[in-house]
């Protein structure tokens, strides 16, 4: 899979940390910066990530920021894009197999290294569940997705 990854300035302490994990799970990171810890507004990334899937360049994303809460609402700006933040193992598989999330937010300032990469390997290895209730679910957002862009 290709997962597109960014951070700002403050989720770039956890960088090395993210490319390492969804390397050494098999998969190809599309790897939108940022690399330094000169400020980087959170939504610059987020759309980003979130073009780069809504393109096909990528299957799933990765953001990082200080708390993850900027950088999913940012992405959730986007059509199609269901990002959320996950400092928790559940959430981040539920996401998927429930919500089909595709953009996993993580708050550099609230998780460590060890629970970040957790957090990837549970996020990259579900897949959605495909139930009618998820579907049906999903079809309500993408129909206010529809409305609301037209006001």
């Amino acid at each position: 899979m290709r997962v597109a990854v960014a951070f700002d300035h403050r989720g770039v302490k956890l960088r090395d940390c993210v490319l390492e994990e969804v390397s050494a799970l098999g998969h190809e990171s599309l790897d939108l910066g940022t690399d330094t810890d000169d400020p980087v507004d959170y939504p610059d990334k987020a759309r980003q990530v979130g073009e780069a899937i809504r393109g096909g360049d990528a299957e799933r994303g990765i953001l990082v920021c200080g708390s993850g809460v900027g950088a999913a609402v940012a992405a959730c700006k986007l059509p199609g894009i269901r990002a959320a933040i996950c400092h928790d193992t559940y959430s981040a598989h539920q996401g998927v197999e429930h919500d089909d999330m595709n953009v996993l937010c993580i708050g550099s300032g609230v998780v460590g290294a060890d629970l970040a990469a957790e957090l990837i390997r549970v996020f990259l290895a579900a897949e959605f569940d495909g139930g009618e209730r998820y579907r049906r679910r999903l079809e309500k957002i993408e129909t206010m997705e529809k409305e609301t862009s037209r006001v």
